[in-house]
């Protein structure tokens, strides 16, 4: 039986590891062949180990373990110039694009006072221009190839409530938000719907980093403000899989009439 993905391409930033290899190797397990990008190298400020080439590198066998195509290149979102020239070399090998996942971002969580001007800059430019700069890089082949096709950006529960000690990521993920409902209006005529998700605790390299020792520091900072981590559903960290579920819907014709949906898949964390 064929995947509700087979025969498309899709673009996934981020891909080296946790959410973005889970959605690389769940997009793969529909059928869909995959073009991957990600840093591999470090950025100030996370209080997490950056990805590495080797993350890339296990992101690709696992993908061709499922005999599927990929094509992955370390490329920086920030980077406009740079994703442009890995979709163009993605497409011309596997021939098409119908998916776009703008998967890649950053945390810094410190309190309001102590987020310097480089952690700003970084978190804004890596969360939001860089989501920019992915559609920038992926939309005009589509537009230009007339299928259509699904863009998804990966926004936050913090892209619809705002969640604390997260000044800048927070900013970032609400400009998501706005991003998928702009473009969704404007290429709707070219049938390529917009979404975004909204994921709540997932487990990768970002919520498994120490965070211990980070969230006793801000308890000292400010004790009234951890309940607001809270999730209705009982779960602790999700599965990467449940994110990447929403975007094997989002990315396939079983979503043909949904475009400008915030779908939050986060345990209830932003119903309050």
């Amino acid at each position: 039986m064929a995947g509700r993905l087979e025969g498309k391409v899709a673009f996934i930033t981020g891909a080296a590891r946790g959410q973005g290899r889970s959605h690389a190797v769940r997009l793969a397990e529909e059928g869909a062949d995959i073009i991957a990008v990600d840093i591999c190298a470090p950025i100030p400020g996370p209080h997490y180990a950056p990805s590495t080439p080797e993350d890339l590198e296990e992101t690709v066998r696992q993908v061709e373990a499922l005999d599927r195509r990929i094509v992955a290149e370390q490329a920086d979102v920030r980077d406009l110039a740079r994703l442009k020239e890995v979709v163009a070399g993605g497409v011309a090998q596997l021939g098409r694009l119908d998916v776009v996942v703008a998967n890649a971002g950053i945390d810094i969580l410190r309190p309001w006072d102590e987020i310097t001007e480089e952690d700003w800059h970084h978190t804004i430019d890596v969360n939001l221009t860089g989501v920019w700069n992915t559609v920038m890089a992926a939309a005009p082949t589509m537009v230009e190839a007339g299928n259509g096709g699904s863009i998804v950006l990966i926004s936050s529960a913090n892209g619809i409530k705002a969640g604390p000690f997260n000044v800048a990521y927070n900013a970032a993920k609400f400009g998501v938000t706005g991003l998928a409902k702009s473009f969704a209006m404007e290429l709707a005529k070219d049938n390529i719907r917009v979404n975004s998700i909204h994921p709540g605790p997932v487990r990768s390299g970002m919520t498994e980093g120490g965070l211990d020792a980070i969230f006793s520091k801000l308890q000292e900072a400010n004790p009234r403000l951890m309940g607001m981590f809270t999730t209705w559903l009982d779960m602790d960290l999700m599965d990467p899989r449940e994110i990447s579920n929403a975007i094997v819907y989002l990315a396939s014709d079983d979503s043909l009439m949904t475009t400008g949906l915030s779908m939050a898949v986060d345990a209830g964390m932003s119903m309050y």
